[in-house]
């Protein structure tokens, strides 16, 4: 039987009634959800966020057929259905003032029709508080919030200060409806890949737990070795054969090429889940992760910034800066490991610095021959980027 990859796919629904390959994180989605009730988690884009999102959305909706066979089934009795007011801030380009507004407009829309009211302020904050109050009114649950890439208008915005600004005090009400109707809420989930903004969008919100460095959950996306084995075995000896290399060989290839990614530092290793199934599709061992793009609050950071990033491998940072992203012009290493161009290779509890490097080959590759021409864009004069260019093939050799 063939094995069918979900590449690109994003909802769990897709994914277990097409029959595709499904790595089983609900052991860990179960005490995730029966042991706290906001959380917030950041990592990088194609890093299964949306992935993870949508397969709570089909979990608090009580949809059971769907889990059939996974380990949560032996966790969950009850398969409660709550109302799930599920919104998505990527796919639109935040370019002018009146796009944000559009994008929420038609999501409140949606869902005032859903509960059967209309709208009683233009605000979207108060839109959303009255679309709460009528889910838990009507169905009798309290009401599940998922929200994917929390923070995407502002990230798009960083150097158009006014239109940032704007967005960030409309964010601002909307959010702050987590905390005004904290007892008609039964669970909220708010991902991003950076934590830029997310002390000012969500100030006051003391309640959210942010999970992104979190030892329990560092695998909480991505695969991991036990994974690889237990789920792909069978594929990396097909590859193995294609390629007429042992398995062994190919399992080490494979891991030099995406494995590295850490979000604690006493966490295993996790590898890229879509450059991973990418190339366990195609037989190839491909930079597929950076071919779908650079994220643009990288690139204006990387154009304007005058850090040396050519000197990023074994970069030593405090601590604290991991947990924010400010002055990120100045110091991009922060957004750079968000982001997932830098992971972390060590840890020194005495002087609590961290040291990262690049995650993997496909990264340290990509960043060389690709990211860092943004940086070299901006770097003047002449001798400058000579000198630099002179440092990257160093760093190459």
């Amino acid at each position: 039987m063939t094995m069918l990859y979900p590449v690109g796919i994003q909802s769990f629904k897709e994914i277990r009634e097409g029959g595709y390959l499904y790595v089983d994180k609900t052991a860990l989605m179960y005490h995730l959800v029966s042991t706290g009730k906001y959380y917030f988690l950041s990592r990088p884009r194609r890093f299964g966020k949306s992935l993870l999102t949508s397969t709570l959305e089909a979990y608090f909706k009580g949809e059971k057929e769907l889990f059939r066979g996974l380990a949560i089934e032996s966790f969950e009795k009850d398969w409660t259905e709550y109302p799930v007011l599920h919104i998505d801030f990527s796919g639109v380009a935040y370019k002018a003032e009146s796009d944000l507004q559009k994008m929420l407009n038609q999501v409140l829309t949606e869902w005032e029709d859903k509960y059967g009211i209309t709208a009683q302020s233009d605000l979207p904050g108060l839109r959303f508080r009255q679309i709460i109050d009528a889910a838990y009114e009507v169905t009798g649950h309290k009401v599940v919030v998922l929200i994917d890439e929390y923070g995407k208008p502002i990230e798009d915005n960083l150097t158009n200060e006014e239109l940032r600004e704007t967005y960030r005090a409309v964010l601002q009400g909307f959010y702050s409806t987590l905390k005004v109707k904290d007892e008609k809420i039964k669970f909220a989930f708010l991902t991003g890949v950076s934590k830029i903004g997310k002390v000012s969008v969500f100030s006051g919100m003391n309640n959210l737990k942010d999970i992104s460095m979190v030892f329990q959950y560092a695998e909480l996306c991505g695969i991991s070795e036990a994974e690889l084995q237990k789920y792909f075995d069978e594929s990396i000896a097909i590859m193995a054969a294609e390629h007429k290399i042992s398995k062994e060989t190919c399992y080490r290839k494979l891991k030099e090429q995406y494995d590295g990614y850490r979000f604690h530092p006493d966490s295993e290793g996790v590898y890229n889940p879509f450059s991973l199934l990418n190339s366990l599709q195609d037989r190839e061992y491909g930079n597929y992760w950076f071919e779908t793009g650079t994220p643009s609050l990288l690139v204006d950071v990387l154009r304007k910034t005058t850090f040396d990033i050519t000197t990023l491998d074994n970069q030593e940072v405090i601590a604290s800066s991991l947990n924010g992203a400010d002055s990120i012009v100045d110091n991009p290493v922060p957004l750079l490991f968000q982001t997932g161009y830098l992971t972390i290779k060590s840890y020194d509890p005495d002087s609590r610095l961290y040291t990262l490097g690049y995650p993997n080959g496909e990264v340290k590759e990509g960043f060389l021959n690709s990211l860092i021409t943004y940086y070299l864009r901006s770097s003047n004069p002449e001798e400058s980027k000579r000198d630099q260019s002179a440092q990257i093939v160093q760093n190459r050799n």
